[in-house]
């Protein structure tokens, strides 16, 4: 099976803090797999570290206002058109993220309330009828 996975999962220091996410329980889980990382945020230019960003009001932007929509969105068709070329069978991402979360994402107050909604990585790869899963349905 091909799988593509959220690179902060994996271990790379992608997040926007300069940390990672790693889960030793998705690497047990995608043992003898053929595993590709993505990290949409990074592909569309954004640097690491880099200030949080939540979507608000259907745009991704810093908590000054800030919009950095365009590099989410941009770095989100590179990845999607990487998952497609490499024919993957299903992503795996990062709960929560403007980017990638799956089942809920932050309401965009910058106050850590989530909400029920997609990142624009998740939503544009279910839109491309791709199968996702949140790291934490695992």
């Amino acid at each position: 099976m091909r799988i593509a996975v959220s690179a902060c999962l994996l271990g790379e220091n992608c997040k926007y803090n300069g940390g990672d996410n790693y889960s030793k329980k998705l690497v047990d889980y995608i043992k003898g797999n053929d595993v590709l990382s993505v990290c949409p945020e990074v592909m569309g230019g954004l640097p690491v570290p880099r200030e949080s960003a939540e979507i608000v009001n259907g745009v991704v932007s810093h908590k000054d206002g800030t919009s950095v929509d365009k590099e989410f969105r941009k770095g989100a068709k590179k990845a999607l058109e990487i998952v497609k070329e490499e024919n993957v069978d299903l992503v795996i991402l990062q709960s929560r993220s403007p980017s990638c979360g799956v089942n809920s994402i932050y309401d965009g107050s910058f106050s850590g309330k989530l909400i029920s909604g997609k990142g624009v990585f998740a939503d544009l790869l279910q839109k491309n009828g791709i199968k996702v899963m949140d790291i934490a349905d695992l």
